[in-house]
């Protein structure tokens, strides 16, 4: 396991490599946290490894720190079970450092952050598994 992907995002530029990272990476509503206390986010997917030899996913948890308020667009909060595909992730900025930090899914539902500054982590937590689905796009 010693392959397993570790990065920290302080700016945009870092956040568009854990976005490259985590596309076509998939959830379960259910695997949204947020913490008000604590002021962060986190989303546990199962990533595909476009990094690695090709064919595998991995389990991987993307914390948001700094966090100010969160909003959900066309995500059934109640539907636990249901299945996301995550497209992107992007940065619009606001008061500097600040801004929203937007995780966009197919289906056309998103999950907006603002965040007092860009505190993000991506963590592989498990070892990679085989899969026969290699993510495709439409050209």
């Amino acid at each position: 396991m010693n392959d397993l992907l570790h990065l920290l995002a302080e700016d945009a530029e870092d956040l568009a490599v854990i976005s490259a990272a985590l596309q076509d990476a998939v959830a379960k509503i259910g695997d949204i946290t947020v913490e008000q206390r604590g002021r962060r986010v986190t989303v546990a997917f199962n990533r595909y490894r476009w990094e690695g030899k090709g064919g595998e996913r991995v389990r991987s948890a993307l914390q948001i720190g700094s966090v100010l308020g969160v909003q959900a667009r066309n995500l059934r909060r109640g539907a636990k079970s249901a299945v996301i595909e995550l497209l992107t992730l992007e940065f619009a900025p606001g008061e500097a450092p600040g801004g929203t930090i937007t995780l966009s899914f197919a289906g056309d539902g998103d999950l907006r952050i603002a965040v007092e500054c860009i505190d993000a982590v991506l963590a592989d937590i498990s070892a990679p598994w085989p899969t026969p689905r290699t993510p495709a796009h439409d050209a």
